[in-house]
């Protein structure tokens, strides 16, 4: 199993109570310790504008900007967005910023791209909040154009929601055949058929239920169109709460409550909490290989972590790279 790991930006409340001039340093001091340890093979950020599990005047950094800084100041790791808005930015546009990316990290961006869902930050920035159709449709005609722009240097699209005409995007990314599309989402009916054309990696629900019956729809709709569905890696993003035993594991977790209590309306919080209790990646690491490996066996072959207080220190990512990662791989 392969792993990546997202690097605290703001987005879930994970750069509170820093003074905003340090976040970088921060950001930058975890990026680079995920580079100079090879058990992970990527780092990642989320496309959003607005924090969870509600907008509040915290810190939370633009995506692309910092995929952009991290491509100049790491040398390994991958660099990936889980995932990217497609109606954030045009996308001839976003092709070209995710191309000059490449360049500067040497060939090392993925593209998570999907439909978007955070209807506050979107009607907010002044981008409405179109059906959810309309979303996915723009996230088909984008992802045509991005592998035009990257394969061919040009891209020409006369679309519902995309008009681009001898649009260049010069030079070609440094990665053969363009930069990989993860396309993120469990729609079943859209966004999988739409992974199962395009995309080199999906994301969607791990869960291992959900997993599986994503794996199943996914699968059906490459037998339609015509594609090859073990070719396609399948992930998932995990938040992980892990300790040496269930009174750490718990610790963790009012840890986690009481950072965002102050910040988050009562009856919001309670609820989140109890989502993150019931997560798949909570537990000892006993526990924590154990799931991964029914996973592992269900076809989940990527985990990309999420530690809440790893801003803060990491012994708990320690841990987990001692004891759950090596069993994996």
């Amino acid at each position: 199993m392969r792993f990546g790991i997202f690097v605290p930006q703001g987005w879930r409340l994970d750069l509170v109570g820093i003074d905003p001039a340090d976040d970088w340093s921060t950001m930058l001091r975890l990026a680079q310790r995920a580079d100079a340890n090879e058990v992970w093979e990527s780092i990642w950020v989320f496309d959003h504008f607005h924090t969870v599990p509600a907008p509040t005047a915290e810190s939370t950094h633009e995506a692309w900007t910092l995929m952009a800084a991290f491509a100049a100041s790491t040398s390994r790791v991958r660099l990936g967005q889980m995932c990217t808005c497609m109606a954030y930015r045009n996308p001839v546009y976003l092709a070209k910023v995710a191309a000059t990316v490449d360049h500067v990290s040497g060939g090392r961006v993925e593209m998570g791209i999907g439909a978007g869902w955070y209807e506050h930050e979107w009607r907010a920035y002044g981008y409405g909040f179109p059906r959810a159709g309309e979303r996915i449709a723009m996230l088909d005609e984008g992802v045509q154009i991005m592998r035009q722009a990257w394969t061919d240097g040009v891209a020409t699209l006369d679309g519902q929601h995309y008009q681009v005409d001898g649009a260049i995007c010069r030079p070609l990314p440094v990665q053969p055949g363009g930069i990989p599309l993860w396309i993120a989402g469990g729609g079943e009916r859209k966004t999988l058929r739409i992974a199962a054309q395009y995309a080199q990696y999906t994301n969607f629900d791990g869960e291992i239920d959900t997993f599986k019956h994503k794996s199943a729809v996914l699968a059906e709709h490459c037998r339609e169109v015509g594609t090859d569905f073990d070719a396609i890696v399948r992930t998932a993003n995990y938040n992980v709460f892990i300790g040496r035993d269930e009174a750490e594991v718990e610790e963790r977790l009012r840890w986690y409550r009481a950072q965002r209590e102050p910040l988050v309306p009562a009856e919001r919080l309670e609820g989140y909490v109890e989502m993150q209790r019931g997560g798949t990646l909570v537990g000892t690491p006993e526990q924590l290989v154990e799931r991964l490996t029914a996973l592992q066996a269900a076809g989940m072959t990527y985990t990309i972590t999420n530690f809440a207080g790893m801003a803060y220190d990491t012994e708990d990512v320690e841990l987990f790279e001692r004891e759950v990662i090596p069993a994996l791989q």
